[in-house]
């Protein structure tokens, strides 16, 4: 029998529990061929809330042609475009004749080619022959719109870990691009190219989006809020009842939702533990045992962490730790050493930039990561419950 708690892979159907607002926004907007942001932190139901989304809309019988641009290891702007140009293309055409004839057709006069041998040797889709410029950028960004004309269907572009194209020397030529091609748009085309830009590295997105105000007004952001911890809590304990006839106490959930801030990622995976430990009954000896092999996994990737900040990161971390949320304050930076009020925006920035914390409209600091707030602040501070 299938588990319910699935969290090695994105989830659809039965098993996607919450974020029905999240998914419905986004259904609207995709329809109407807005551009969309998501950024949230790692593991969090970004692929899941998309995935969804894509099944909903595929249930109403909203057609459409989608792209998944893995972005995760872009570090130049060839990667970038060709990443880019293979998975559009891929997505249409899976023959050497109909590869040919779309890089015959619209990408003519670039640097990008097809060659059958090396499609028919190792599976390459398109490359350069050349160093790409701004025309490359130009055609391979709008690509999916010729398609999308040809074929008459709207089409949709995932651009995932799109802050890795800020790697790229060129990103800027990339993103003012992309930009004009949002603004050249033809609103009454029904069969508009949409580009779906998430990422996990919310510092950076907030950076490209926030701060740099790239797509400024041309793209919507749609933000996640905590899945009601009533609905995981009924997910747990029926999961456990109808799954495998086992009894979770609620209690129990209650506190896993609260120790986990209501990642479902994680509450899946204490609770896919806790199945494999138990035969009939959850006990709170058995949730400290899955939790403690849940640690055992995570920690070396917690110690990579904090062997990567410096004292005064570390002092700044062990304040949030401590509940501080104002650390200019004078007492602060005594109690902490954090030597100056300049020295802590220098510290802010640089763990925001590591991706380690970050910052709500309040300035209020909020750790990306529950497990590795649990793992610090215990394991590390060895801070008492």
């Amino acid at each position: 029998m299938d588990t319910p708690f699935v969290y090695d892979k994105y989830v659809t159907g039965k098993n996607f529990i919450g974020r029905k607002t999240e998914c419905m926004i986004l259904a609207n907007l995709l329809k109407a061929g807005e551009h969309v942001s998501i950024y949230e932190p790692p593991k969090t139901g970004k692929m899941s809330v998309i995935h969804q989304t894509f099944y909903n809309l595929k249930n109403e019988g909203f057609h459409f042609m989608v792209a998944f641009v893995d972005m995760l290891n872009v570090r130049t702007l060839s990667d970038f475009l060709v990443k880019f140009g293979a998975s559009v293309m891929k997505s249409v055409a899976s023959v050497p004749d109909d590869f040919a004839r779309i890089v015959s057709t619209h990408l003519a006069d670039t640097h990008f080619v097809f060659d059958r041998v090396r499609f028919m040797t190792c599976g390459e889709v398109i490359s350069l022959n050349w160093v790409p410029d701004k025309n490359d950028i130009e055609k391979v960004i709008e690509l999916p719109l010729k398609l999308a004309q040809e074929r008459s269907l709207p089409y949709i572009v995932v651009l995932k870990e799109f802050q890795n194209l800020m790697n790229a020397d060129e990103y800027e030529d990339v993103f003012k691009i992309m930009e004009n091609h949002m603004k050249s748009r033809d609103r009454s085309n029904p069969y508009p190219a949409t580009f779906l830009m998430s990422g996990a590295m919310v510092n950076a997105m907030k950076l490209i989006f926030e701060e740099k105000r790239f797509f400024y007004r041309l793209v919507n952001h749609v933000a996640f809020t905590p899945v009601d911890d009533k609905e995981i809590i009924e997910h747990v304990v029926k999961g456990f009842l109808n799954g495998m006839g086992k009894s979770f106490d609620r209690n129990l959930a209650m506190g896993a939702c609260s120790l986990f801030k209501s990642n479902l990622w994680y509450i899946n995976h204490l609770a896919a533990i806790c199945d494999a430990l138990s035969k009939g009954f959850v006990t709170e000896a058995m949730m400290t045992d899955a939790l403690n092999s849940m640690i055992s996994v995570h920690e070396p990737r917690f110690v990579s962490i904090v062997n990567d900040l410096t004292d005064h990161q570390l002092s700044l971390m062990r304040a949030v730790m401590d509940g501080v949320v104002k650390f200019s304050a004078s007492d602060v930076i005594e109690k902490y050493h954090l030597n100056s009020s300049a020295n802590v925006r220098r510290v802010k920035d640089a763990l925001k930039k590591k991706e380690v914390i970050t910052f709500n409209e309040k300035d209020e600091p909020v750790v990306l990561d529950p497990l590795f707030e649990y793992w610090i602040s215990r394991y590390y501070f060895e801070i008492a419950e």
